[in-house]
């Protein structure tokens, strides 16, 4: 007998905190500011494609009980393969999140600075204060409780943002447009690649993998995880387009040069108001923090799933990892270093991250040794390697910009 499925917010909210930055916000901010409502289309791509892959890694930890770190270690059987994949996946995900983590500790402590209006306290304190925050709550090692934050936390970013989309009367018939006509507006390619990959994240596939275990037991659970990461990756999505539309309502076709996230709270201020900088305020903080959480997060759970420690939030090991992540974030939020060339780094690895993850996602869940029964379905292959080739072209992108190819 089947049982009733219920939606409740699961692990799917931690992919949802976890690609909703403040990186995601300055991207979106951007995309609308300088190309309108055209690139919205790029977004619906971008939610299907992740929920396309998130399935499949929640698939792959509920059916096998093992992370994506765990099966990757275990399912090479070549030594060279096992020692290369070891090593991309820590660099590109372990360090990689270090450097983002400084992004997501200062956008919060600019949100911070707009809710309480004290400009005359030092980003660095807040980097601190938020740091110490995230400390707690990954501390306390409650999965429970780290899931119960997100929630809360993705729910206030939902209500910010979209609340702000519909306040703004944006025109409804252009969003439509550009949400199903695919249009690629001259100087608007590096934008788009950059629309789909804050959304579609390597490192999320990690986190979700090993988060699902907590939930969920065996196959039966499998619809209750599809309706969990399918309502929480649209929310995001939704998150992301509202975005994208306040910023175009606000600053499209005007000579104001947006330089980031923060910088909605002043175009905002004729329709808003004295509450501009509060709604952008809330935004950033919730965005900033809730990424500052599953970063370190995902970095510890891909880390001991490739090197075979033990997946425990209270492991001294697992805690270690998290902890390096969380610190070197804080150190560079204090001393207001901008570290562009890890940043750089983590886009290259993460470009080429992306595309092998998304190939052995394909190949596992499509292994009756490893699946059983519960292997890709002819539509799921289907969109999956539609996926793939779209992250190999986006990884390929990556790299070319970062080298300076064109």
């Amino acid at each position: 007998m089947k049982k009733p499925l219920r939606f409740k917010f699961g692990p799917g909210a931690l992919v949802t905190a976890a690609f909703i930055g403040p990186g995601t916000i300055t991207t979106c901010s951007l995309a609308g500011a300088k190309f309108g409502y055209a690139l919205l289309w790029g977004m619906v791509f971008s939610i299907i494609a992740t929920i396309v892959l998130q399935e499949m890694s929640a698939r792959l930890g509920i059916i096998t009980r093992q992370g994506l770190g765990e099966a990757l270690r275990k399912h090479f059987s070549n030594p060279v393969v096992k020692v290369v994949t070891a090593i991309l996946v820590i660099s590109a995900i372990a360090i990689g999140n270090a450097a983002f983590e400084t992004g997501n500790l200062l956008g919060a402590s600019l949100g911070m600075q707009s809710l309480v209006s004290a400009n005359d306290i030092n980003i660095g304190v807040w980097a601190i204060i938020i740091g110490v925050i995230t400390f707690i709550v990954l501390y306390l090692g409650s999965y429970k409780l780290i899931e119960r934050v997100l929630i809360g936390l993705v729910i206030l970013m939902s209500l910010t943002f979209l609340t702000t989309t519909l306040v703004i009367s944006p025109p409804w018939a252009d969003i439509l447009k550009g949400m199903f006509v695919p249009a690629i507006p001259n100087g608007s390619l590096l934008a788009l690649v950059g629309l789909i990959g804050t959304t579609v994240v390597p490192y999320n596939l990690f986190l979700h993998a090993s988060a699902v275990q907590e939930r969920w037991k065996n196959a039966g659970d499998l619809p209750e995880a599809r309706l969990d990461i399918s309502v929480s990756v649209i929310l995001g999505g939704l998150i992301s387009m509202a975005i994208i539309i306040t910023s175009a309502v606000a600053f499209f076709g005007t000579d104001f040069i947006l330089k980031n996230g923060s910088d909605l709270g002043v175009q905002l201020e004729p329709v808003l108001g004295s509450w501009a900088k509060y709604f952008i305020g809330a935004g950033l903080f919730a965005a900033g923090i809730s990424s500052a959480i599953t970063a370190p997060l995902a970095a510890a759970y891909a880390t001991s799933g490739i090197l075979g420690w033990k997946r425990d939030l209270k492991s001294w090991k697992f805690r270690a990892v998290w902890i390096l992540i969380l610190l070197t974030g804080v150190t560079f939020s204090v001393i207001g270093f901008k570290p562009i060339e890890a940043i750089i780094f983590a886009q290259a690895a993460n470009g080429i991250l992306l595309p092998v993850i998304a190939i052995y996602l394909l190949w596992v869940v499509n292994s009756k040794k490893v699946m059983g029964t519960n292997t890709n379905s002819l539509l799921s292959n289907a969109v999956g390697i539609l996926v793939v080739l779209v992250a190999l072209g986006l990884g390929l992108r990556s790299l070319f910009h970062v080298f300076g190819i064109f």
